[in-house]
């Protein structure tokens, strides 16, 4: 990423040929992360999978480069089936999740993707189109909700996906009656949470419905425990802790606002005492992503006084991971062209050609201020805070609603570089809004030390210089 920030030049004549916002995807860094994952699966001596999030990101690039390697993804709509499967990526290295209509089951089943089912309607209807059109048997796991310790008082939060734990033995019935159409490999489940605490009590649940499972016959042999494992956005802990203790003394009116027209991220004062609860992702983690897998399978699960990959190992089942913004960690960047830069009496605003839909950091609760590429030297070297402001014809439009401080101050021409906006912030939101288009999107990879480039639906890995992916 710093590599690709310094070729300022380059920057410049993407976003002056493509427009502004502009999506920059690194596509060789993802198998970097991909890597991470397996190493701590084999840190631990368990065998498994590593399924990328495609909802993550919609990149060609990234999804054409994962299929190079030995990753496999996890899809969540019909649509992304089939990009999946038009990028090269084997059907037996795509697991498809989410909600899914007969549309999607049927491509699944047609193609031979396992299915990561929610419901024992779902499996039932699954187990019909096969049936009907005479497709192979399909590789099903089953999606479980609502679990609770046996060993502690710890539940996990509800989710809206999955079968309820309570009804482990209706999925195994039917799956016994259906066994000429869906073979079950094994379960899962999807929690909205970074607690590894309800993590391990899902996967001690996890583990009683695979048991039940063996007794009633089958034989699933896998575990996945989805994705939520996060990134360390902010390097300095110190600088987190501070901002965020400064916005609660300027939400009691001990200090100026941070923020524009005094927003408080959820918090609120009560008669001199704050109250509410800060709606901001934790920015600084330093246990995320691989670390974060490796912490949990380091857990304790009291019931049974071992750890989570202890049990997992003994058991000998597989464990699978759905890791999404975690494998897109420096895997891109938004660029966005500075249009204006103006002072009012609240401080200075930067108006910038993008909209707080291009780069969805404030929507996500995301903190990072962006990176100035200038165009040339700046005139005004001192350090400046500024407010970042849209393209579009609303008082909401405001890219980061808290003031953000930039080295230099802008002008005109200059690019804010967003960086480490590839897992969600870079397309999940986009909207064509008022009629402003969406950002086009290049991938940038290294050949010969050089960078090079073209339009993310271009690139292949067979590019030179990306043989060796």
């Amino acid at each position: 990423m710093r590599s690709a920030l310094a070729e300022t030049v380059l920057l410049q004549q993407l976003v002056d040929a493509c427009g502004s916002p502009l999506s920059v995807v690194l596509p060789d860094r993802m198998a970097d992360n991909v890597a991470a994952f397996r190493a701590v699966l084999a840190g631990h001596r368990l065998a498994g999978e590593v399924f990328f999030a495609h909802k993550a990101n919609r990149s060609s690039a990234l999804v054409r480069h994962l299929a190079a390697g030995d990753a496999g993804i996890d899809v969540a709509s019909l649509g992304e089936l089939q990009h999946a499967l038009s990028a090269g990526i084997a059907a037996r290295r795509i697991m498809a999740t989410g909600p899914k209509n007969r549309e999607f089951l049927w491509l699944a089943a047609r193609a031979g993707v396992t299915v990561n089912a929610d419901s024992i309607d779902e499996l039932s209807e699954l187990a019909s189109l096969v049936t009907a059109h005479r497709l192979p048997r399909v590789r099903v796991m089953a999606r479980l909700s609502g679990f609770a310790s046996t060993g502690a008082r710890v539940t996990s939060r509800r989710s809206r996906f999955g079968v309820p734990t309570r009804a482990i033995g209706a999925v195994a019935d039917l799956i016994g009656k259906e066994a000429g159409a869906l073979d079950l490999t094994g379960v899962a489940f999807h929690l909205d949470t970074i607690g590894l605490a309800e993590k391990v009590v899902a996967i001690e649940g996890c583990l009683a419905a695979l048991d039940e499972c063996h007794r009633r016959g089958l034989r699933p042999r896998s575990l996945d425990i989805g994705g939520g494992f996060g990134v360390d956005y902010l390097a300095d802990a110190a600088e987190w802790e501070r901002w965020t203790s400064e916005l609660t003394e300027a939400v009691l009116g001990r200090r100026p606002p941070l923020t524009w027209d005094g927003h408080a991220y959820g918090l609120r004062n009560d008669g001199g005492t704050v109250r509410g609860a800060l709606g901001l992702y934790p920015a600084h983690r330093p246990v995320a992503g691989a670390a974060y897998l490796d912490a949990l399978l380091r857990a304790e699960v009291r019931a049974h006084r071992r750890t989570v990959g202890t049990l997992l190992l003994d058991a000998m089942y597989d464990l699978h991971v759905e890791p999404g913004r975690a494998l897109l960690d420096q895997c891109g960047m938004v660029l966005a062209r500075v249009l204006e830069v103006r002072d009012d009496g609240d401080g200075t605003v930067v108006r910038l050609d993008c909209n707080a839909r291009d780069v969805s950091l404030e929507e996500h609760g995301v903190l990072m201020d962006p990176v100035v590429v200038h165009r040339s030297s700046p005139a005004d070297p001192r350090p400046v805070g500024a407010y970042l402001v849209g393209n579009l014809c609303l008082e909401a439009d405001l890219i980061t609603r808290r003031r953000v401080h930039l080295p230099a101050r802008p002008r005109p021409g200059d690019l804010l570089a967003f960086v480490n906006t590839a897992g969600y912030f870079m397309d999940f939101s986009a909207t064509t809004a008022i009629r402003q288009p969406v950002a086009r999107k290049v991938a940038l990879y290294r050949d010969g030390g050089a960078w090079r480039w073209c339009l993310d639906e271009q690139y292949w890995p067979v590019h030179p210089g990306t043989e060796a992916a």
